[in-house]
């Protein structure tokens, strides 16, 4: 073998307008369902619908709750843990997004 190695990655692209239920996005995200229910009830993941019979979660949610579920298992972060640590990465991406428009806006100046 040569000095350079090539790492291929696989994923799915799942569409926002995809519904899950949450029987479905346990199994997407390789986790039980009471830790999911812990998220929702944390404000982690919204789902629409009443009660968890009926919840639905759009495509969003899988990516937020497969990365809820790598903290919890990589930091044992509780439920609340890992609520704080997604909304802080949530409020990074925000920052960085309005520095870009920042420096976007001040190089056509």
């Amino acid at each position: 073998m040569n000095e350079h190695t090539l790492t291929v990655t696989h994923g799915v692209i799942v569409e926002e307008s995809l519904q899950f239920t949450l029987i479905e996005l346990s199994q997407a995200c390789q986790t039980d369902s009471a830790r999911l229910i812990e998220l929702v009830e944390e404000g982690a993941l919204i789902p629409s619908g009443s009660d968890a019979s009926s919840w639905r979660f759009d495509g969003s949610a899988l990516r937020r709750a497969s990365a809820a579920v790598r903290l919890a298992r990589d930091l044992h972060l509780n439920a609340a843990g890992v609520a704080l640590v997604l909304d802080l990465l949530d409020e990074v991406d925000t920052l960085r997004s309005q520095l870009r428009q920042l420096g976007h806006g001040a190089a056509q100046r």
